[in-house]
């Protein structure tokens, strides 16, 4: 992967992280979301994941931030509290340097210190290029969804990829909620 670095996203870098997002709006089906963002949108988002816990990182060489990557909940709901969803993007002109599988690797690592199960990629069905990745990377194909989306005028199929991320039989005891009553004898 060259000589790019990998580290957590400082807020110095969302002017890049929304220039990469943008690109890949305007240009590509990896976000199915046809209006660009703004850096306040993108630094909400930044703010949002560092609340939960989660990590932005980004690849940086001597031009920049070449790349970035994130993972956060996968549904809202509590019984997928040991999943996350993960997004990985890199700069046009900086792919098929090996980026995008350095900063995979980075997310799958903190993902499992975190106590992550698993792991899910939605994965637009003609990015061929990021499905051999996550394969290589020993994701598992699981499903698609045929015209679940669309952009450029035109169905988008959704492949989805999961990781188990370790071998735990059974998930963790969830944590107790806390009592109105503090403590109080009632």
């Amino acid at each position: 992967m060259s000589d790019a670095q990998i580290r957590d996203a400082e807020t110095a870098d969302l002017d890049a992280i929304t220039d990469i997002h943008n690109h890949a709006v305007e240009h590509t089906t990896a976000i199915w979301n046809e209006n660009a963002v703004d850096v306040a949108d993108r630094a909400a988002w930044l703010a949002a994941r560092r609340e939960r816990g989660y990590p932005v990182i980004v690849a940086v060489d001597e031009t920049g931030v070449v790349g970035y990557a994130s993972f956060g909940d996968w549904r809202p709901h509590s019984g997928y509290r040991h999943t996350v969803e993960h997004s990985v993007y890199v700069r046009d002109d900086q792919q098929g340097r090996g980026i995008g599988k350095a900063l995979m690797i980075e997310l799958i690592d903190r993902a499992r210190r975190l106590g992550v199960h698993v792991m899910v990629a939605a994965v637009e069905s003609g990015n061929l290029a990021s499905i051999v990745l996550h394969k290589r990377l020993d994701f598992l194909q699981v499903g698609r969804m045929p015209q679940v989306g669309a952009k450029f005028g035109r169905w988008l199929d959704l492949t989805f990829l999961q990781l188990i991320l370790d071998e735990r039989p059974f998930p963790p005891e969830s944590a107790p909620e806390p009592s109105d009553t503090d403590g109080a004898a009632e």
